[in-house]
């Protein structure tokens, strides 16, 4: 008798989804990410997206484009991370997400065109993401939201 558990193709997508967007937290938190880990960064950003696009609702789908160009910007390849901040942000726009979700949209292009070396759009983006903090609903999002807001990386462009 087997103790392996059996998923529905809507658990499995679910469970991929959710997983990898979690092991790129994990990645992106490894201070010694080599060039491998960098390449498992980048596919499972894609992977958890593709999985969401399978089963998930627009805010997976807003979110997953959000780590996506996230984690393009800190790499500093700023092509895909301003294609997928943009993407976050026409998602963000269409369903009226608000809260933190609206920050991190705003944050995501402000990053992206740091990466960029985009000073107007950069300075134009970073400003909305701190005024849609004001908004954030709750204490713990908004301290999240406004901790992330302050990590590198912004490419020299962030004022101190």
């Amino acid at each position: 008798m087997s103790d392996e558990k059996k998923y529905s193709l809507q658990e499995a997508h679910q469970a991929f989804a959710a997983g990898l967007f979690n092991q790129c937290w994990e990645l992106l938190e490894k201070e010694d990410r080599s060039e491998e880990d960098t390449r498992k960064l980048i596919n499972a950003a894609h992977a958890s997206l593709y999985h969401w696009s399978r089963i998930g609702k627009p805010i997976n789908l807003q979110r997953g484009e959000w780590m996506i160009s996230h984690v393009y910007s800190v790499m500093h390849r700023s092509e895909p991370a301003l294609y997928h901040a943009r993407n976050c942000l026409k998602l963000t726009r269409e369903h009226d997400f608000k809260d933190f979700d609206l920050a991190y949209a705003y944050e995501a292009m402000a990053r992206a065109s740091a990466a960029n070396d985009d000073r107007d759009e950069f300075t134009k983006y970073f400003k909305m993401a701190e005024e849609a903090a004001e908004q954030i609903a709750k204490e713990g999002d908004n301290k999240q939201f406004l901790s992330d807001l302050e990590a590198e990386p912004w490419f020299g462009l962030k004022p101190i």
